[in-house]
Order: C-alpha cells, then sequence, then structure tokens
C-alpha cells in the first residue's frame, strides 16, 4: 500500500495516501480496533457544520484567511452532500472526550479543502487540521455540542413518529368505541369497559410521551461552543461565541443559544441524561402497551383472542398456520435496548471529573443510538402492527357479559356483602350472575335489563 509520512506531537507515521484522515486518525485505528462501530451519522453531520460554522464565522471576524475559510466551507458541504464519508472511521470506543472523532473530522475537511486549493493530501501547509480547521475550538466544547444537535435532530424525528403511532391510536379508539369487552385488574374479571376507550388511553401516553421529549429536547439547544479547552473561551474572539450559535442555528434551521454558564455546559451531561431518561420512560411504556397487546391477541383459540394482529409473517418454522405478534415482539427488544442505552448514559454522566466529562463518546453513540432505533421501530410498529388490528367484538361482549367483575354495578342497589354473595354463589354453582339474581328475585326483568346495561357501565354515573 503506499502511503504518505506525516508529523503531529509524537512523531511522524505512515498515512495510506489515499486516505483523507491524517495521522491522529491513524492512530486511533491502531489504538482502538474495539467494536467496529462508528459514529453515528448524525453526529458526523452535526460536527461538520460546526467546522462549517468556524469557518463562516472566523473569516468573517478576519481570523482565517478568507481563501482557507472557503475551502474548508466547500469541503464541508461536499461531505454534508455524502461525499468522503468512508473517511470517519474511528471506533466509538476511543479516546475520552471525543479528541479522536474531532481530529477525524478536522483531518478529512483539511485534507478535501488541501485538495480544493491545489495541494496534495498531508500537506497542511496549505490547510491545518488544528491551526485552521479547529481554529476557536476544542474537543470539549465541539463534541458536546455535537452530540446536543445531534440529538435534537434525531429526537424531532422520533417526535413526528410518536405522534402518527397517536394518530394511529386515536383512530383505533374510534373504530373501537362500541366494542364492549371485560375490564381486567391484577388479571382478574373487572367491571367491564371499552376497547376504544384502552386504545385511547395508548394514544392519550403517546401524545404525553412527545411532548416530555419535547420539553428534554429543548434543554439539548443550549450550546457551550466558544468554551474551547475549559469554559474560558481561550484563543477565541470575543464575538465568536454568539456569531457561532447564530450560524449553526441558519445552517440547521434549529433555535439553539448560547448557554448562560460555559463552564456547567462543558462539566455537565444534564440536557443528555434528561432526554435519554424521557425515551426510557417512553420505551417502558411501549412494552407495557405491547404486551397487552400481546395478552389480548392470545390464541386464536386458547387465549383471550379479544384482537387480532396483522399476519405479516409464518410465526413458526415447525408448526403450519402459526402466526406470532412479531412488532410487539420486535419493540420489546428495541425497548430493552433502549433501558440500557439509557443506563450507559446516565453511568457515563456521573463519571466526569472537575472541567470535562471524558466519557463523552459513549454518551454521543448510545443517546443516538436509543433515539434513532426506537424510531425506526414506531414507524414499522404503527405501519405494519397497529393499523392492521381488528376487534373480535363477540367474544369480546361475551367475556364482559360472563364477568364476575359486573356485579359490581349491583352495590348501589343492594350494598357490597350482598352483591359479594352473588358473585360467590355464581363462582360456585357456575351459574351466571344474572341467573342468580333472577333466581333470588331481587329484580323484575326490565329492571334488570336497565341495570346490566354493559354500555353505561364504561360510562361515569350512578343510579339516581
Amino acid at each position: 500500500m503506499e502511503s504518505r509520512i506525516e508529523r503531529d506531537t509524537l512523531g511522524e507515521r505512515k498515512v495510506p495516501t489515499e486516505a483523507y484522515y491524517g495521522v491522529q486518525t491513524d492512530r486511533a485505528l491502531e489504538n482502538f480496533p474495539i467494536s467496529g462501530l462508528r459514529a453515528k451519522t448524525v453526529y458526523v453531520d452535526a460536527t461538520i457544520h460546526i467546522k462549517k460554522a468556524a469557518a463562516i464565522v472566523n473569516k468573517s471576524l478576519g481570523q482565517l484567511d478568507p481563501k482557507k475559510a472557503d475551502a474548508i466551507i466547500r469541503a464541508a458541504d461536499e461531505m454534508l452532500g455524502g461525499r468522503f464519508r468512508e473517511w470517519f472511521v474511528v471506533d466509538v470506543f476511543q479516546a475520552g472526550a471525543g479528541t479522536s472523532h474531532n481530529m477525524n473530522v478536522n483531518e478529512v475537511i483539511a485534507n478535501r479543502a488541501i485538495e480544493l486549493l491545489g495541494g496534495q493530501k498531508g500537506d497542511y501547509a496549505v490547510v491545518h487540521p488544528n491551526d485552521d480547521v479547529n481554529m476557536s475550538q476544542s474537543s470539549n466544547d465541539v463534541c458536546p455540542a455535537a452530540v446536543r444537535i445531534a440529538a435534537v435532530l434525531n429526537a424531532r424525528k422520533l417526535i413526528l413518529s410518536l405522534l402518527s403511532l397517536e394518530q394511529a391510536f386515536a383512530r383505533k379508539s374510534g373504530q373501537f368505541d362500541k366494542v364492549i369487552k371485560s375490564g381486567r385488574t391484577h388479571l382478574m374479571d373487572a367491571v367491564p369497559l371499552r376497547l376504544g376507550q384502552e386504545f385511547g388511553a395508548w394514544a392519550t401516553n403517546m401524545r404525553k410521551h412527545s411532548e416530555a421529549i419535547g420539553r428534554s429536547s429543548e434543554q439539548c439547544k443550549e450550546l457551550g461552543l466558544g468554551g474551547t479547552a475549559v469554559g474560558t473561551g481561550l484563543n477565541a474572539h470575543r464575538d465568536y461565541r454568539q456569531k457561532m450559535v447564530e450560524q449553526v442555528s441558519s445552517q440547521l434551521d434549529v433555535d439553539l443559544r448560547m448557554s448562560r454558564d460555559y463552564f456547567e455546559a462543558m462539566q455537565s451531561l444534564r440536557p443528555l441524561v434528561e432526554l435519554s431518561g424521557a425515551i426510557r420512560n417512553l420505551g417502558q411504556d411501549l412494552i407495557r402497551i405491547s404486551n397487552d397487546i400481546r395478552l389480548l391477541a392470545s390464541g386464536p383459540t386458547t387465549g383471550l383472542s379479544e384482537i387480532a394482529v396483522p399476519a405479516v409473517q409464518p410465526g413458526s418454522s415447525a408448526m403450519p398456520g402459526k402466526v406470532n405478534p412479531v412488532m410487539m415482539e420486535m419493540m420489546d427488544m428495541v425497548c430493552f435496548q433502549v433501558i440500557g442505552c439509557d443506563t450507559v448514559v446516565l453511568l457515563a454522566a456521573q463519571a466526569g471529573q472537575l472541567e470535562l466529562n471524558v466519557m463523552l463518546p459513549v454518551v454521543a453513540y448510545n443517546i443516538l443510538h436509543e433515539i434513532e432505533i426506537l424510531g425506526n421501530a414506531v414507524d414499522v410498529y404503527e405501519k405494519y402492527g397497529i393499523t392492521g388490528i381488528t376487534a373480535n367484538e363477540e367474544r369480546c361482549r361475551s367475556f364482559a357479559q360472563g364477568s364476575i367483575g359486573i356485579v359490581t354495578v349491583l352495590i348501589p342497589y343492594i350494598g357490597y356483602a350482598k352483591a359479594a354473595e352473588i358473585a360467590k354463589e355464581s363462582l360456585s354453582s357456575g351459574k351466571s350472575i344474572r341467573r342468580v339474581i333472577v333466581e333470588k328475585g331481587l329484580f323484575p326483568e326490565d329492571k334488570l335489563n336497565d341495570i346490566f346495561d354493559l354500555y353505561r357501565m364504561t360510562e361515569p354515573g350512578a343510579e339516581e
């Protein structure tokens, strides 16, 4: 393999001639052959946007040579358009604070800018990764800002997916509004409700989670760009901070803002922990809802079978005709992974010391991974799982009519104790609640019909 010689503070090193990365990235490739996982595309994009903005701002402030700045900007635009992506190669598990990631981006942009100015890759006298591309920056302010920006962008997509899922549940709520079924508490018979009310509760739950994620993602819009190494802003122009947040906001069409305390912004990963926690909370509710759907769809002949989920693939390699609730199973597994990612974020966030949290790279990967996979899962969950759910109305009504829970409606008429006696007799004799009441002559038939109106049982109000 042909190579070129590059130098850094540790000495000389051969770098593949065709590589757009440089010596520091090459060291990282040797040092960290850990997982084969690379930075999420949205994180790389956010970092490139910061480099582009820095070139624009430093040029406007007279800090960066206009020809170099223009080349850096053009190189960044090419990469944001999809070119040279194969050269962002550093493993997720790398040097602390994201230094390897930051230098990988610096070197790729620098080497492409060098080419655009007519030079050869590695000739950093033309455009330097540190002096020019990284001007007024440090890994310590760039990487935390890039993660926050990427999280905001990913969260925005997730929220749209959740709003769509909410609407899908709401449509089912309307479709199943007249379907009467038995409620179940402690997995035991309870008073009736409507299937539409169950789906309506799930729609409300998704709305509340989307609102919570939106509130949390707002905290990530506060950036510490311009804090440089420890928050003081050493080596950055006094106007750099404000111009940077305005420029990045313009590039991304996101309302970002300067941190009120640059030291706190660099020390604490609080906004990312808050957002990750909101996503974890969504995950636990999606597990609960998916398991409820699996239970309601169990069968089709030996389970509840009150609803049927779409048949999207054969369910068994051994049992012909078997169909499984695969979208709900998939959602459970994704949410388990989400909860694991959140645990990593939490542990890494508390592991920072003094002016910096060096565990940022693993936070960057995990929070972006959890948002990404959950958003993808929600999309197919709605499309292939929720939209096609149907109700077995006859079975639902049969369970509701046979439920011991309907005896509760008698309490206003005969009291809790006598109602309990009727329930016990029904269970011991095998007779229905209604038949026991008729045999005891407690109510005339027309009154009994009125009392045991199942739909009325699903709405508030007692007999006056």
